[in-house]
């Protein structure tokens, strides 16, 4: 049997086939976990996190657009917000968390990547990034930092943060879509 691809299971949620929602759930379940326990670090919490990524998928599968990028993408963009959202809520006064336990080697973020391709050209494209930039960008985007935080970590006003990281997921968009 022929397994469909996950944009065409989201399409048929989206058409009212409540019969698709147990596959979705089965084929991309384990990845959108990972995503959410790398941000949460709380085993039953990511599981919650997860229940509540998933009603969000399929209440808003009709807006899902192939022409923005895939499926596993939209899903897990999904879910790093929800985790990133959740854990903003909870967090405490203050953090200490280094800015080399986030930047670990590109490899957290790549073992994400859906694609083998993707995640070579990601890691490629992240390498021509200024030192600064890369590490706002993962600590952004991987780890969950608000611009107040980046801010305030590397001593810059929040304007310049999020001009920095504007400008940086637009090269990341630009090498990416360069490299297509």
């Amino acid at each position: 049997m022929v397994t469909p691809p996950l944009e065409d299971l989201l399409a048929r949620i989206a058409a009212g086939d409540r019969k698709c929602c147990a596959d979705l759930y089965d084929r991309a379940s384990a990845k959108l976990f990972g995503v959410i326990l790398r941000i949460l670090q709380d085993r039953a919490l990511a599981e919650d996190v997860l229940q509540e990524c998933f009603v969000t998928i399929w209440q808003k599968a009709e807006s899902f657009d192939t022409t923005r990028g895939s499926a596993v993408a939209w899903m897990s963009t999904i879910a790093r917000n929800r985790a990133i959202d959740v854990k903003r809520a909870a967090k405490p006064a203050s953090r200490s968390v280094e800015i080399g336990e986030v930047v670990e080697d590109d490899a957290a973020l790549i073992e994400r990547m859906p694609d083998i391709a993707e995640a070579q050209a990601l890691r490629h494209c992240l390498k021509g990034l200024d030192e600064e930039d890369r590490q706002m960008v993962v600590m952004a985007y991987v780890a969950g930092y608000s611009r107040e935080e980046l801010a305030s970590r590397h001593g810059r006003p929040v304007g310049t943060i999020k001009v920095r990281l504007h400008r940086a997921l637009a090269g990341l968009r630009s090498c990416l879509g360069d490299r297509r």
